[in-house]
């Protein structure tokens, strides 16, 4: 029952009036009728809304206080809405909460209006007096507004008073019913002569209809239709048929067949188009010459008009209604009212589009419940359904006394197991279902195509008094609880048919046909939460009823909006996860805009990236001149952007340019007009070459004063007879890269240039190492504020020693954001967008104020807030789906706290901000409190130095000493390997020969008085294809030795002679030959006692050995010793009498490195070579992990005491090839002075003093140092010194 009360309509105001939000509607004081339609459990009563006189007396309040009761208020006319207001109820404790604002044209099909395109409630009242008011952004056109109570005071009841706000909308419609149309025509003068703008309203039940049609010359058109309730425009430029899948095509929008108004706008200059529906743009270019200058001055709206013209490009006429047409200005329904314009079929100015009742289910308990209805022969139900969810009950069938029902589901390509001839029903568009159930068969048809048809051995029994349940769930036998397995439908459902009978779903609502619970009637509450996509970096969005997830596969993005970059911003980054050089995808703004992109890394101290080009060969040129000029383009891997991206992050770059003349002038010698000139990436024509810079506009050899003619400034202008060049490095990096090189000096007599272009080359990353160090908790840095809105992360290295801090925060007027070290082990992540703080946290199972640096990175969406610590598991939180998504920040971005409490103490580095990176140096050096860069980086990346490498610090990270490793490179991984000729040799001396008191080298073995060398280590690669060889020989003044052979038969053996009158002891490994041509690794360590082997087999490599090492990147080569004297075991000595041909790699005896010493002579002067020894690639090869290696290395250990005894002179090393016959190729001898009697490997005895001084040891070192007692202090550095 409808109730009248009275209240004033004020005249409507223009929506360009400044007094537009002045209160129209109110109920609170006589004048105007206004029409208010109370509903709920009062609907049918005299009384639900109470008036009173008086100004503000009165308002409305339901007999009984639930979410079912609505106040719904019919504004005589579409007005524009673009304010609410509400009180409670006048001298009383009832008043809403919070409540839920719906409109509607015609009082039927009603819609949600949400702000943020998400958030649906309106904050209420705390009282009952105090006017609480809320702008709508964006205003809304109605008629009808519905204001729906969802909270209230506990303490009371509903109670209501509300006033709206607007202005007077004007409308021109026509009704065009799919068969009419409407051309409109208008002379050229009558155009914008800039562009063309296009503006309507449209409203339709129906997923497909042309909007509007425009033709061009040659074929070319655009149009915009409808096209399964999106909007698509499509171009053709007369080159291409046209499809609404083709290039030629952009889609808009979504579900705008439900009978409301959408407004579209469509902008045309030139081919620069742009295409507005409702609150979403896109900006594109029209294909080929598509101009808005070039187009037929006609348009044809709701279907294709071409009087006199063949129309090949037929498409569905549009059946709904159009609003307010308008064209550069003019009204074009207007004009037609007048006949200026030409309708044609029957179409009408007015909307009298049929309203159907639609019903939401928007939870997987909703149900509706419809009784039976007489039939005679069966029962028949049709209706038609649009959802998103992949699967739901849809209709089952119950009868009061046990007869055999049925039950439709629907799995979205097969219902009630009657499989669909298509999949895809879950796509949001509405779809047809008929059922027919008759005796014992049952017949289903999904969109008017039969589906199949399933017979039952028992009848289908229809009754009068049995019911239809839509929705809902499955009871689980005989108790209430429902099936698991089978979810209820969450959708819309609409036209639903029993028995041919149209269901009045409006009677359903006021409770006199059936029942329903939790249901949406008289609206369809679906959204496309994939419009617009959130998913970032092209990720794919799917959804279901209440959320949409991102498929970011092939994005080279991760996380729920495919924001997370996979790959590193720079190849720096990439050194310090301890990689080595090689091809990597780079992403150098991390989640901004650009796309990721392979890179080249060379892993140098400073890594440089390597981006190539398609033209990297000489380029030669003849015959171009002025007129017709050779013009070279450089494509590279990645585009403009991605490279400058790279430059700008760099701290170096540079680009090598040889150009290579005769009688090809850079410059007119008459005017000085550029000859030849190359082009940067900013599109300017550069006249300085290789060598100079930009405010030069010279060569090389001009700023050098060294051309071959001292007139011109570069020696290309001398114009000689003869080849010469102005070669350099391009390194300016504000004009890289060379994008194009233009010749136009090579046409004349003997005249011919060339060029070549090396590739780009980027050292450094600024960004990785740009630190700051806070020295109080009240310092901070301030940068501008955070753009955050509905997404944003945060990345940063951070080290301290202090318990909790503030890293940063931005704060709005309520929102705020904010990361924190909570405690030692904990790092928190604070927000609030809105709907209440939130945090999430990372708890570290050790403390993270262990001054080193950890990885913080943080990110915040609209489906969740994430946060990551180092390499832990990362903790999230997922927001709510219908809450608020704006994060509303005003204040600065405050590094450290902007409280000045809690401050954070330490360093913090590379923060990086939606992607970009911000200099805290700079902020830093102007800041009191703060200062530029931070110390102490090895105690982080101290691990990455392998092999004995030791990490040194630097003002901008660390790098790793290889002095005392046997391998180079970076991280000290590189093996050095040897490949030793015929006739060659080797030799390294430990120390020189000086008196006791003197020593010179750090590095020296300190062999002083007695002591004793109780263990060595030592490691080394070789490869061989011949036997017998020695591979290793360590001797000492009175004849005692190791050596490590390999027999005839390829076996390993170690060779142990330490007494003056036994025999060697021979330790023999005769698993394999390994004489094989193949790369193996050996480790040979003694602990007293105890001899640990350990061989790994290596890469398969070639089994010929090559003439020369130069000709083979992996020579094979043998190792053998020189004469080692009569006192050698005949073994040894046979195998040292073969000679050796072969490689030697990675040699290391406890912490000297020889062979490294032997090819890098600079290094030290102990080492001496003799013959043709040239560096190798043969232990390059792919090394094997220790993991891999378990089931194919082998390891011994051997019992017995060892101990070398030294007294009295100076031991050396020395590796050296005598060429001499019955001579050794290679010997590694170690001439370690003993005491008057040597020890026996198993008498476990010494006749020196065994009490052992641990040695300095040399930071990131892993080999242990021999430790023997020294007889007196030694006298280097003022220190005692022991080992190696």
């Amino acid at each position: 029952m409808e109730e009248m009360l009275q209240g004033p309509c004020r005249s409507w105001r223009s929506p360009t009036d400044p007094s537009c939000d002045t209160a129209h509607v109110t109920h609170r004081s006589p004048g105007h009728p206004l029409q208010l339609v109370p509903h709920g459990a009062c609907s049918p009563l005299i009384g639900c809304v109470s008036t009173c006189s008086g100004v503000g007396a009165g308002g409305w309040t339901p007999r009984v206080s639930n979410r079912s009761q609505w106040l719904q208020i019919d504004l005589g006319d579409r007005v524009v809405v673009t304010a609410v207001a509400t009180q409670g109820g006048y001298g009383s404790s009832s008043w809403v909460t919070s409540y839920l604002l719906m409109f509607s044209d015609s009082g039927r099909n009603w819609k949600l209006y949400r702000r943020e395109e998400s958030i649906a409630g309106f904050p209420g009242n705390t009282n009952a007096d105090s006017v609480v008011r809320h702008r709508l952004r964006p205003p809304m056109e109605a008629r009808h507004l519905r204001f729906l109570p969802s909270a209230w005071n506990p303490d009371g009841r509903i109670g209501m008073r509300v006033e709206v706000y607007g202005c007077r909308f004007r409308s021109d419609v026509m009704d065009f019913d799919g068969k009419s149309s409407l051309l409109y025509r208008f002379v050229q003068s009558t155009r914008n002569p800039m562009k063309d703008i296009i503006s309507l309203k449209f409203k339709t039940r129906q997923s497909d209809g042309l909007l509007l049609h425009r033709r061009g010359r040659n074929g070319d058109f655009f149009t915009l239709e409808l096209v399964k309730g999106r909007l698509l425009l499509i171009t053709n430029s007369g080159t291409a048929s046209p499809s609404p899948s083709g290039p030629g095509s952009v889609a808009l929008g979504s579900l705008l067949d439900d009978q409301h108004w959408h407004s579209v706008l469509l902008e045309h200059a030139r081919q620069h188009m742009t295409l507005s529906v409702d609150r979403h743009s896109r900006q594109f270019q029209a294909r080929g010459q598509l101009s808005h200058a070039d187009l037929d001055p006609e348009i044809s709206f709701g279907g294709i008009l071409a009087p006199g013209k063949s129309v090949t490009f037929q498409r569905k006429h549009f059946d709904g209604c159009l609003e307010n047409i308008n064209f550069n200005g003019e009204d074009i329904i207007d004009l037609a009212k007048k006949s200026a314009s030409c309708p044609q079929g029957n179409a009408s100015f007015s909307c009298s589009q049929p309203q159907s009742v639609l019903v939401t289910f928007p939870s997987a308990g909703s149900r509706l419940v419809l009784p039976g209805t007489p039939a005679q022969d069966g029962v028949s139900i049709s209706f038609q359904f649009r959802t998103w969810n992949q699967a739901g009950l849809l209709l089952s069938c119950r009868h009061p006394r046990g007869s055999t029902g049925f039950v439709l589901s629907g799995s979205w390509g097969s219902l009630a197991d009657l499989h669909s001839p298509g999949a895809g029903l879950n796509d949001g568009q509405w779809h047809s279902v008929s059922l027919t159930a008759r005796r014992n068969q049952l017949s289903v048809v999904v969109d008017q195509v039969g589906v199949s048809a399933v017979h039952t051995a028992l009848p289908l029994e229809t009754h009068a008094d049995g019911s239809y349940h839509f929705g809902g769930c499955l009871s689980s036998g005989s108790g209430s609880e429902c099936e698991a397995s089978l979810a209820g439908f969450q959708g819309c459902l609409r036209l639903i048919s029993i028995n041919a009978q149209e269901v009045d779903l409006i009677s359903v609502q006021r409770g006199v046909l059936g029942n329903f619970s939790s249901l949406d009637i008289d609206s369809c509450g679906i959204r496309d939460r994939c419009l617009p996509n959130r998913c970032e970096h092209g990720g794919r969005c799917s959804q279901t009823w209440t959320a949409f997830h991102c498929n970011c596969s092939g994005t080279g993005y991760t996380g729920a909006t495919c924001r997370q970059p996979l790959y590193e911003q720079s190849c720096e980054a990439y050194k310090h996860r301890g990689e080595s050089l090689g091809r990597y995808y780079v992403d150098p703004d991390g989640s901004g805009p650009l796309q990721p992109f392979p890179v080249f890394c060379n892993m140098t101290d400073v890594p440089w990236t390597v981006m190539q080009h398609n033209s990297s060969a000489l380029t030669r040129v003849k015959g171009a001149d002025q007129n017709n000029p050779h013009w070279a383009v450089f494509q590279y891997e990645a585009s403009l952007e991605q490279l400058r991206a790279i430059i700008a992050g760099a701290r170096h770059c540079q680009q090598m340019l040889e150009f290579y003349c005769r009688r090809s002038r850079l410059r007119d010698p008459q005017d000085g007009t550029p000859l030849s000139w190359w082009v940067g990436s900013t599109h300017g024509t550069r006249t300085y070459w290789a060598g100079s810079m930009p405010e030069a506009q010279t060569c090389a050899c001009g700023l050098a004063g060294n051309c071959v003619d001292s007139q011109h400034l570069c020696n290309c202008d001398a114009d000689q007879d003869e080849w010469t060049n102005d070669t350099g490095v391009l390194s300016y990096k504000e004009h890289l890269p060379v994008t194009r090189i233009v010749v136009a000096d090579a046409a004349r007599p003997s005249s011919a240039a060339a060029y070549r272009l090396g590739p780009l080359l980027c050292q450094g990353d600024r960004s990785f190492w740009n630190s700051a160090s806070f020295h109080t908790e009240t310092s901070y840095l301030h940068f501008p504020t955070l753009h955050a809105e509905l997404s944003a992360d945060v990345s940063f290295f951070f080290k301290t020693r202090a318990s909790s801090g503030v890293f940063l925060e931005n704060l709005g007027i309520t929102d705020f954001i904010s990361l924190e070290l909570r405690s030692p082990r904990e790092v928190a992540f604070s927000f609030d967008v809105g709907n209440g703080p939130c945090e999430v946290t990372v708890r570290a199972p050790g403390p993270l104020n262990d001054d080193r640096w950890h990885l913080v990175r943080a990110e915040r969406n609209i489906k969740e807030a994430w946060l990551q610590v180092d390499l832990l598991p990362p903790g999230t939180h997922t927001a709510p789906e219908d809450g608020h998504m704006r994060l509303q920040l005003n204040s600065q971005l405050f590094v450290g706290t902007a409280t000045r409490q809690r401050g954070f103490l330490g360093c913090i580095r590379s923060l990086q901000l939606n992607g970009k990176a911000l200099d805290l140096e700079e902020r830093a050096e102007v800041t009191p409190g703060v200062q530029p860069g931070c110390p102490g980086h090895c105690s982080t990346y101290g691990h990455l130095c392998h092999n004995g490498g030791r990490c040194q610090e630097r003002p901008r990270g660390f790098s790793c000493d290889c002095e005392l490793s046997a391998f180079s490179g970076p991280f000290c991984t590189q093996e050095v390997s040897a490949h030793f000729g015929a006739g060659s040799s080797v030799t390294y001396n430990f120390h020189e020969f000086y008196p006791l008191s003197t020593n010179s080298s750090p590095h020296a073995a300190s062999f002083h008085g007695d002591m004793t060398l109780a263990r060595e280590r030592i490691t080394f690669s070789f490869q061989t294809l011949q036997t017998p060889s020695l591979l290793l020989y360590v001797d000492s003044f009175y004849n005692k030795y190791l050596s490590v052979i390999l027999a005839k038969n390829g076996s390993l053996q170690i060779r142990y002679k330490l007494g003056l009158h036994e025999d060697p002891d021979v330790f023999n490994f005769n698993f394999k030959n390994m004489a094989d041509g193949h790369l193996h690794h050996v480790k040979i360590n003694r602990e007293e006692g105890v001899v640990f082997v350990e061989v790994r087999p290596g890469a398969s490599l070639p089994q010929s050995a090559p003439t020369t090492c130069a000709h083979h990147p992996y020579p094979l080569t043998a190792l053998s010793p020189a004469e080692p004297g009569d006192h050698v075991d005949e073994d040894t000595a046979r195998a040292g009498a073969r000679g050796f041909s072969g490689c030697l790699s990675a040699l290391q005896f406890e912490r000297t490195a020889p062979l490294k010493a032997a090819l890098h002579p600079g290094r030290s002067g102990r080492a001496s070579v003799l013959g043709p020894v040239a560096s190798s690639e043969c232990g390059a090869s792919p090394q094997v992990t220790v993991e891999a290696c378990k089931g194919n290395g082998w390891v011994w250990a051997v019992s017995g005491a060892a101990e070398l005894g030294c007294a009295g002179h100076t031991p050396a090393i020395t590796i050296f090839l005598a060429p001499s016959p019955g001579v050794v190729a290679v010997a590694i001898f170690i001439l370690l002075c003993m005491a008057a009697v040597a020890v026996h490997l198993y008498q476990q005895r010494s006749l020196c003093a065994t009490t052992e001084v641990e040695g300095p040891r040399k930071q990131g070192s892993n080999a242990a140092a021999p430790r023997c007692e020294l007889g007196r202090p030694d006298t280097v550095g003022g220190e005692q010194q022991a080992g190696l």
